[in-house]
């Protein structure tokens, strides 16, 4: 099912997406890559203030390549990158920045996905070699954080989107994991083909 998703979400309707959903973003969400992720995390151990109040219920895993544009900045690309080196600190963001939404390429490990059933919360794939295109979705840069400290890619870029997508939602709060049925199915297939050729 195709949805139109205006930011933030409630958990109700977070809770409500399923494996295979098809998604179009609209509204604020923040990028972060490994070096934010550690960052985020070790922030909320200590228990510290972010710089960013409020946190937007969706994280991108990107880092967009961006120029000056007048005052602010224009993004060039902001294509995903593969989520599975987030996974180590993912459940403490999730948790402790109330995350709805990951979006990123690639799916996420175990302890992601009980951090997606216990926060109600969901993964949505996006395209990967798409970056241009996905930066025609982004209306403005409100703000970028730890810009000087972490460098370009790996700042955290606050970004307002239109329709950002498609995203197709292939983790859920429910366990749908399409990531595994699709493992499965390659199995499936290997074993009958083994069976056929002897």
């Amino acid at each position: 099912m195709e949805r139109e998703i205006r930011l933030p979400m409630s958990e109700e309707e977070a809770r409500s997406l399923r494996v295979g959903d098809v998604l179009n973003l609209s509204g604020r969400l923040f990028t972060a890559r490994d070096a934010a992720h550690r960052l985020l995390a070790d922030c909320l151990a200590r228990r510290e203030t972010l710089p960013f109040e409020p946190v937007p219920d969706v994280v991108y895993h990107c880092g967009p390549l961006a120029v000056r544009h007048g005052a602010g900045w224009r993004i060039l690309s902001a294509g995903p990158t593969s989520s599975t080196r987030l996974d180590s600190n993912a459940p403490a963001l999730i948790a402790g920045l109330g995350l709805h939404l990951l979006v990123g390429k690639g799916g996420m490990g175990q302890s992601t996905r009980q951090a997606l059933r216990e926060r109600g919360a969901a993964y949505a794939h996006a395209t990967g070699g798409a970056g241009a295109l996905a930066a025609r979705a982004i209306e403005e840069v409100e703000d970028v954080f730890w810009l000087e400290e972490l460098g370009m890619p790996e700042a955290v870029w606050l970004l307002r989107v239109k329709r950002l997508g498609p995203l197709l939602v292939t983790m859920d709060s429910v366990g749908g994991n399409l990531y595994d049925e699709v493992a499965r199915q390659v199995e499936s297939k290997r074993r009958a083909l083994e069976t056929r050729t002897g």
